[in-house]
């Protein structure tokens, strides 16, 4: 009886628009502060239950799901990396994203811990 139930409810979740909800994000963008985190979380469990791997283009955002691809581009030199959000984070207000060490590495240099990125929600 629970799963008729459940059954019912998705279809009609479906069948009413509320779908919706995700299928908006593609295209959303805007622009924030992205970090980087590595070494100290490299193999542990993510918010979405993936190992995190610092060598992999994953980020870490507060809200958007998990799976979604976003396109950063680092505003200062316009160099640009495809991530997958599997992580929540970053915890730290006044910034957007926490990206992978190599996703980070691919735009911008480590050593400056944040930099200003623009970003598109490709997925």
């Amino acid at each position: 009886m629970k799963s008729v139930v459940t059954t019912v409810l998705l279809i009609g979740f479906i069948a009413f628009g509320g779908a919706s909800v995700f299928s908006g994000i593609k295209g959303l963008s805007g622009s924030g502060k992205a970090s980087w985190y590595g070494n100290q979380f490299h193999g542990k469990k993510t918010a979405s239950g993936d190992v995190y791997n610092m060598h992999e283009y994953t980020a870490a955002h507060k809200t958007l799901p998990f799976g979604t691809k976003v396109k950063i581009t680092n505003q200062k030199n316009g160099k640009s990396v495809i991530v997958e959000v599997n992580d929540r984070g970053p915890f730290v207000k006044s910034r957007e994203f926490d990206l992978s060490r190599a996703a980070f590495s691919e735009i911008g240099n480590t050593n400056s811990g944040v930099i200003s990125v623009d970003y598109e929600v490709i997925n």
